[in-house]
């Protein structure tokens, strides 16, 4: 019988994050597919009450927390000592938990001390013939891959976006918590604060509705014989502030500095979508001024819907590759959509 353990971890407003959400959903209905299966929800913040009547609802049988200051932000020695603990108290053999950066940092360690096997970037777990199975992707998201395990416990960190979230109604739960032993030893690491860019310079945005990605096109001659370098940084920023959009590059566009051309000065290899870059998640996407080749539409496979702007009627969009190909200047269509924004 298998005892499934979801570990959360808890922001500084006390609220779980989206992808925590996803997982929730996710460990739901591995305990409903697993005859006589038990899971608990392990919780792991500076208070975790709120979080807790959060998902109070979704059908675990037990809450535990380890909370404190200590475990107020993430850091690699607090998380995995509270991870040991929550894993030791619910004696659990499947640990799931969602793939960020703070559980991404902390479980692998987590599981050497508990001797457990542990998986990463896995996008769903399933139950067949009454076993455990995972799918992962290979090799940037191109293979997937079906596996199992029989050692136990067996971690598993969970990429968001492959499932929505859990939704359920607030409510009231117990909730144990563990005692929280903090060591001297933490304190080499400290958080002392966080930067992050002002609201309307965030052009990374996972949880957007739409992607719009600037290809390489941007940057060459128009038909007056010059570049047009800042007007399109003025065009593709803007367009990304009004509609609060996520922005995504083409592999060569981001590559232009390193080959001595003039770049658009904001984007970088984080912004890169394709075989060597990210692959989003995003319900819309509209690609300008890239061809729509094979190794940059790798990173749009989970996009629902596709538009693309070209002045080529022949590019690789104009294959099947997406829904809507516009053949249009998008200097001419950027100016139009902003001035229809206001």
């Amino acid at each position: 019988m298998e005892k499934i353990l979801l570990l959360l971890g808890v922001d500084a407003e006390g609220k779980l994050s989206k992808a925590g959400l996803e997982a929730v959903e996710q460990a739901r209905r591995l305990a409903c597919s697993l005859p006589g299966a038990s899971w608990a929800v392990g919780l792991v913040g500076r208070d975790a009450q709120d979080a807790a009547r959060q998902v109070a609802n979704c059908g675990a049988g037990k809450f535990l927390a380890v909370t404190g200051d200590a475990f107020a932000s993430p850091r690699y020695a607090s998380d995995a000592a509270a991870a040991e603990a929550l894993a030791r108290r619910s004696e659990a053999t499947l640990i799931l938990a969602p793939a960020d950066s703070r559980w991404m940092r902390a479980l692998p360690g987590a599981a050497h001390r508990l001797g457990a096997a542990v998986d990463t970037h896995i996008a769903a777990v399933e139950v067949a013939d009454g076993a455990v199975q995972v799918r992962r992707w290979y090799y940037r998201q191109r293979i997937e891959a079906q596996q199992t395990r029989r050692s136990r416990p067996w971690v598993l960190l969970m990429d968001a976006g492959n499932i929505e979230p859990w939704a359920g109604e607030a409510g009231e739960t117990a909730l144990e918590a563990l005692p929280a032993e903090v060591a001297e030893s933490w304190d080499r690491t400290k958080v002392v604060g966080v930067e992050a860019p002002e609201t309307d310079e965030q052009t990374i945005r996972p949880d957007a509705g739409l992607l719009f990605v600037a290809g390489a096109g941007w940057t060459k001659k128009q038909p007056d014989g010059l570049s047009h370098l800042e007007e399109a940084a003025e065009l593709i920023l803007d367009f990304v502030r009004k509609t609060k959009c996520s922005l995504g590059s083409s592999k060569s566009l981001v590559e232009l500095s390193s080959e001595g051309q003039a770049v658009l000065p904001f984007l970088t290899h984080l912004h890169q979508v394709g075989q060597t870059g990210s692959t989003p998640r995003h319900p819309k996407g509209l690609a300008t001024c890239c061809h729509g080749e094979e190794p940059h539409v790798v990173g749009w496979r989970f996009i629902k819907e596709r538009r693309a702007v070209n002045l080529d009627p022949n590019c690789g969009w104009a294959q099947g590759k997406a829904d809507v190909l516009y053949v249009a200047d998008a200097f001419a269509v950027m100016r139009e959509v902003n001035r229809l924004l206001g």
